[in-house]
């Protein structure tokens, strides 16, 4: 029994540890940075797009070797231009903690689309002229999509477009409504390894 206990041992050891590095081989990480080109739609107020950046890690799990699923943690800084109205003129800025859920199909000569749902967490607001309360809410869902390239040592270019789903604001100014949303394109340089 007690030989027997010790070979079930060894085997589920060495089954476990065959199936680990079966997942590690298969999974990606990587490091984006990039630019984000950012406006509100739906705004009852003058907005300009607002350029930002992003930047973060990147991990995804190859099903196939040619599917993927893929996570990142980015920091996206996103807003507005205000052009007149209650708010003034101002650089509405707005930073999250992005992160998007994609599915990805790369071909063999490494061009990809992606496409999926991403939810961004407020990390910081800059708003001037707003006497109480925050300007924007805490939580912004959205979807995305994207095409790109990534070569054979890893590095790679990506374009995304990223549409609001949720309303951003989270306000009460008389004369401005609150159902305005998020629109961001992205243009990222990346590593992965």
């Amino acid at each position: 029994m007690k030989k027997l206990l010790i070979m079930f041992t060894c085997l589920i050891l060495v089954s476990t540890k065959g199936f680990s590095q079966g997942i590690l081989s298969r999974l990606e990480f990587g490091l984006k940075a990039g630019a984000n080109y950012s406006n509100f739609t739906n705004a009852n107020f003058p907005t300009d797009p607002l350029v930002g950046f992003h930047a973060g890690a990147t991990v995804a799990f190859k099903v196939t070797d040619n599917f993927l699923i893929q996570e990142e943690f980015l920091f996206s800084s996103q807003g507005a231009k205000i052009k007149g109205g209650s708010l003034g003129d101002q650089n509405l800025k707005l930073s999250y903690i992005s992160v998007p859920f994609l599915l990805k199909y790369r071909t063999n000569s490494g061009f990809y689309i992606e496409a999926g749902p991403q939810v961004g967490m407020k990390a910081k607001e800059d708003v001037s002229g707003l006497s109480a309360g925050d300007f924007a809410k805490k939580l912004d869902l959205a979807a995305a999509g994207g095409i790109g390239f990534q070569s054979k040592l890893g590095l790679g270019i990506g374009v995304r477009y990223v549409y609001g789903i949720s309303k951003v604001g989270n306000f009460n100014i008389s004369n401005i409504n609150n159902d305005f949303k998020n629109n961001n394109v992205q243009a990222s340089l990346f590593y992965v390894f």
